[in-house]
């Protein structure tokens, strides 16, 4: 069995004033499906026996009500107004304990082709998804080696590819993890992303942590409304095939 740790405790920030009454994972794809719904079906769809954790923390009983059927477990964040990612994966470390993780942001919109080929397949490294094709600076980017992580950060000047939200453990790897964020947290860096824990172990541990670069498929990280529009269109395309 698969174990998936979906991030949405966030308040969205740069989204507001849109996500002053939502969650921005609660912004609709169509109809009938917003981003966070998209997110656990999807995945559901291809792995039946995936146990998926879902991270609250704002909006907390409105995302508990959307996903109401969908057979998930929920973790909840009561920190999240003063507090990042690291401190959401920290109240889910329990998980961390499983054969198998994948951890994914909760605002991302995944192409079948990308939740096929990565999100719901196993793997014997850990490793996170790139996308070299991105040149924003102010992102999470990264900076890569052959099929090696260097280093991540939101505060890189020159870098090679955009981080896509999602990093995949194995055994090993998800254990030193845990024991990284509990050490981050017990020295009080619970405003870090969770990423920042893997640069730790990469830079003070000599930690290997390889990528998968995704440039040229269709994927949305949501943080303004031109993404959402991005992840509408990804959506509707896939609804189509």
């Amino acid at each position: 069995m698969m174990t998936y740790i979906i991030l949405a405790a966030g308040k969205g920030n740069n989204l507001q004033p849109l996500t002053l009454k939502y969650a921005k994972t609660s912004y609709k794809l169509d109809g009938e499906t917003t981003v966070l719904q998209r997110m656990v079906r999807s995945i559901r769809l291809i792995d039946k026996n995936a146990e998926i954790i879902v991270v609250v923390g704002y909006k907390a009983e409105t995302i508990k009500k959307e996903l109401d059927g969908e057979n998930v477990i929920f973790v909840m964040n009561p920190f999240y107004e003063v507090t990042n990612s690291i401190t959401s994966v920290w109240f889910a470390r329990e998980y961390l304990e499983r054969e198998n993780v994948t951890i994914v942001h909760g605002d991302v919109v995944f192409s079948d082709e990308i939740v096929k080929q990565y999100l719901t397949v196993s793997t014997d490294h850990p490793y996170v998804l790139v996308d070299s094709s991105y040149n924003r600076p102010g992102a999470y980017n990264a900076v890569t080696h052959g099929n090696q992580i260097l280093v991540m950060s939101k505060k890189l000047e020159h870098f090679t590819a955009k981080y896509c939200c999602m990093t995949k453990l194995d055994p090993v790897s998800s254990r030193l993890l845990k024991e990284e964020i509990d050490s981050m947290i017990n020295g009080n860096m619970y405003d870090q992303f969770f990423e920042d824990s893997l640069v730790q172990m990469i830079m003070f541990h000599d930690f290997q942590l390889f990528c998968e670069d995704i440039a040229g498929k269709e994927w949305s990280e949501v943080d303004t409304v031109d993404d959402l529009l991005t992840a509408q269109e990804i959506h509707s395309v896939c609804c189509k095939q």
